[in-house]
C-alpha cells in the first residue's frame, strides 16, 4: 500500500465546502489536508497547545489527480529530515487508493517567539513515532 512508508495516516472527509466551481477539492485545500495529518501527528508526540511550538516556515504540494465529493480520503505524515532548527515533514494523499497528492512542509522551532535549536526530547519523540513507538502510550 501506498502510505506503509508513514506512521500517521489520518482518515480525511471531503465536505462540500472544500469544493472549486469544478467541482473538485480546491489546491489550497490540500493544505489543510496535510494540517490535518500534522495535527496527528503532534498528538501521537503528547504536544499541548501550550507547549513550545512550530511554525510552518515552507509548503510545497504536487497535485496527481483531483479528489472528489465521496472520494476515500487518506493521509500519510513523517518526519523526512532534521536540521539544527527545523524539520521536513512529508506529506502523501490518496483518494480512492490512488495518489491524489504529495509535498511537505518545513516546521521551525519556536523557543520564545523565535527560532530555537530542536531539543533532544522533540527528536527522540519523533523517531520514536518514525520508529513506530507512539511515545504517549
Amino acid at each position: 500500500m501506498k502510505l506503509d512508508g508513514f506512521p500517521i495516516v489520518v482518515p480525511v472527509d471531503v465536505r462540500y465546502r472544500d469544493l472549486d466551481t469544478f467541482n473538485h477539492v480546491n489546491n489550497a485545500v490540500y493544505l489543510t489536508y496535510f494540517e490535518q495529518a500534522r495535527v496527528a501527528y503532534f498528538k501521537s508526540l503528547g504536544w499541548r497547545s501550550d507547549d513550545a511550538s512550530v511554525v510552518v516556515a515552507r509548503a510545497e504540494v504536487n497535485y496527481r489527480r483531483p479528489i472528489f465529493l465521496g472520494d476515500e480520503v487518506r493521509v500519510g505524515c513523517r518526519v523526512a529530515r532534521f536540521g539544527n532548527k527545523s524539520y521536513i515533514m512529508e506529506y502523501l494523499i490518496t483518494a480512492n487508493g490512488e495518489v491524489a497528492a504529495d509535498g511537505q512542509t518545513v516546521q521551525v522551532f519556536l523557543k520564545r517567539g523565535s527560532p530555537a535549536e530542536l531539543p533532544e526530547e522533540l527528536l527522540d519523540k519523533i523517531k520514536a513515532v518514525e520508529e513506530g513507538k507512539n511515545p504517549t502510550v
